[in-house]
């Protein structure tokens, strides 16, 4: 095996770091609680429908910054989607708008499989 000289290192350090890079992915999801079964006396868990994709960030802890300074006015009901709705909690809600950061990919909904009790 040859040697590599100093560029070339560099340049593969440069190829390795482009790769493990990854965008963080805030979206706002109309989400509400389901009922997942009588074991233990009841369980619920939450589900969500993507309804947009808000920003995209190359650093994860900016996305969380941005989700939750979102996530304060969308729960604080005074103005915007959630205005007059009733909290997730509720047996009278409709569901709520909630801001979830993901990586690389937002997912159209949550979860993926219905959970099961164990």
């Amino acid at each position: 095996m040859e040697n590599l000289n100093d560029i070339e290192l560099m340049e593969l350090a440069g190829q390795a770091a482009r790769l493990e890079r990854h965008t963080w992915i805030v979206a706002v999801y109309e989400t509400e609680l389901a009922y997942g079964g009588p074991e233990e006396g009841g369980w619920w868990y939450d589900m969500g429908s993507l309804v947009r994709i808000v920003r995209m960030f190359p650093s994860e802890d900016r996305a969380y910054w941005y989700a939750r300074r979102l996530n304060r006015k969308l729960h604080s009901r005074v103005i915007g989607p959630n205005q007059g709705k009733r909290e997730k909690s509720s047996v009278l809600s409709d569901g709520v708008y909630e801001a979830g950061v993901h990586q690389d990919h937002a997912p159209r909904s949550y979860p993926a499989t219905r959970p099961h009790y164990e």
